[in-house]
């Protein structure tokens, strides 16, 4: 009787899992696939091809993938190779307080190449995956000209500020940010245009903007200093790591 495990089943979004499956024939071929679906609804999906060991198992810190998304050994493989069913979707995180990812993983029996209707899995597993801590504070910043989302790690002292802003696609993006306070920074997710009264479309940068919520940051009782970078990105980024 084959048994498909992943662990952990909960934790933060960057923390590593272990999919292992036991119980197959020696040798056995199989096909395991990952499937997510972001907050918008969209979907992302990867899948890769393992031979079963003398013991009947697969071990993605030890079995190489055959084919599919990704070859080789890679433990979080199926998570970084993950494609979109849709053409140039990246995976969206609006709400990083309430609700995680959710991860299905599916054991199939045979190789499943995905050319036609795939066969029904012989065993799936969901495992969380959420941005933002246990116990972390989220506040939502408009102070003066300022306006973001002020995240800070739990526990008493002073912790590295950030300052994390993103690229030309405008709005606020908290995930990163929430992500960063769970490791122990005092993070400003900072909108600098396409958000709230801002300016709604990037025509130029006011520098004064950024001094005064470096400021702010600075200010908070719960921030020791401000890293000597700005933390800034795009919206591509791989946030499925």
């Amino acid at each position: 009787m084959a048994n498909l495990t992943v662990v952990p089943e909960k934790g933060l979004s960057d923390e590593p899992m272990l999919i292992k499956v036991t119980g197959l024939q020696p040798s056995q071929k199989v096909t395991i696939r990952l499937t997510l679906k972001d907050d918008k609804g969209d979907l992302f999906q990867s899948r890769a091809f393992y031979e079963a060991d003398n013991l009947g198992e697969v071990s993605l810190d030890k079995t190489p993938a055959v084919g599919g998304t990704y070859q080789g050994i890679h433990p979080m493989g199926l998570v970084w190779s993950m494609k979109p069913l849709k053409p140039f979707q990246t995976p969206m995180k609006k709400d990083v307080e309430n609700s995680p990812f959710q991860y299905t993983v599916d054991l199939i029996d045979s190789l499943a190449l995905g050319l036609s209707a795939d066969p029904q899995p012989t065993l799936s597993k969901t495992c969380t995956r959420w941005h933002m801590a246990p116990g972390i504070q989220r506040t939502v910043i408009q102070q003066g000209k300022i306006r973001g989302t002020l995240f800070c790690p739990t526990g008493k002292g002073t912790f590295p500020g950030i300052i994390d802003l993103f690229g030309g696609a405008g709005g606020l993006a908290e995930y990163r940010a929430s992500l960063l306070a769970s490791h122990g920074f005092v993070v400003l997710a900072l909108a600098y245009f396409g958000y709230s009264d801002l300016p709604r479309s990037f025509e130029k940068l006011q520098l004064e903007y950024f001094e005064e919520a470096a400021d702010l940051l600075l200010k908070h009782p719960k921030c020791s200093k401000l890293t000597p970078e700005v933390h800034c990105g795009s919206l591509n980024d791989p946030m499925l790591s």
